[in-house]
């Protein structure tokens, strides 16, 4: 298997939570996303980012509010499917998708690979995000029951993808959305943990005392729909990206986009 991190949602720069004397320079919130080329299922994305038909009609799709709010580039080379093509690869190729949730920055490019299987709990499949538009087409959508599967990591309720041979797992961190999951991928002799918008800033899990993105935990704030569980996810995160065998990122830091790109 091979990964490629891809940022398919750039917005607004955002400095880092320390302020101008941090040691990071200011950078845009990403949208990150996996791109897995898997030796037996084709190519896997986690997330999907900001899709074409979000960029082509942002009013409909993405909501003119939430466009002066997040200050998305709209920038079609940045989209998934634009990413996959410049690899040299056909949208087509993509057979599987395993978003994070169903939020307009996740899910806007599903409608990009129609074709594919789209794998989530059914929890958040019953919440279907905030923006309808982005799931109109229809969605071949695979979808697992809650809290059933295996242990993972001190995590219960973990599931494989179906029809995917290899190590890619839906891990359950419920509290910003009802059924948002991490998606676990092994990658050679390691293991990495998309854990989507559980957390929003690196400081919350690298560090024993967590600090916060003022601006980020504000927009944390305003979607969540559990604050204790989504807490209590954070706080079993930052103890497995301490403990050091597995790591651990989520979708809007840029600074830890950047540790893989």
């Amino acid at each position: 298997m091979r990964v490629h991190h891809l940022d398919c949602a750039p917005m607004l720069e955002i400095e880092p939570a320390e302020g101008p004397g941090s040691a990071l320079s200011p950078a845009r919130a990403a949208g990150h996303v996996l791109l897995i080329e898997t030796d037996t299922a084709g190519l896997v994305l986690v997330d999907a980012g900001i899709g074409l038909e979000d960029i082509e009609h942002p009013s409909e799709r993405l909501l003119d509010d939430w466009v002066a709010m997040a200050g998305p580039t709209l920038d079609p080379s940045a989209t998934a499917v634009r990413q996959v093509e410049a690899l040299g690869y056909s949208p087509a190729d993509v057979r599987h998708i395993a978003p994070t949730h169903l939020h307009r920055d996740h899910a806007g490019g599903l409608s990009d690979f129609p074709d594919a299987a789209v794998h989530l709990f059914e929890a958040e499949r019953a919440d279907g995000g905030k923006t309808p538009a982005q799931l109109a087409h229809g969605p071949k959508w695979v979808v697992y029951e809650d809290g059933r599967g295996d242990t993972w990591q001190g995590f219960g309720g973990v599931r494989s993808l179906e029809g995917v041979p290899e190590d890619i797992l839906l891990v359950p961190l419920g509290g910003h959305t009802p059924g948002h999951a991490g998606v676990a991928v092994r990658d050679g002799d390691r293991w990495l943990l998309h854990a989507g918008d559980a957390y929003m800033y690196h400081g919350e899990v690298d560090r024993p005392e967590p600090v916060t993105h003022p601006l980020m935990e504000l927009v944390q704030a305003a979607g969540e729909v559990d604050r204790d569980l989504r807490l209590a996810n954070v706080d079993r995160l930052r103890a497995l990206a301490l403990g050091g065998e597995v790591e651990v990122f989520c979708a809007h830091d840029p600074w830890e986009l950047r540790r893989y790109r």
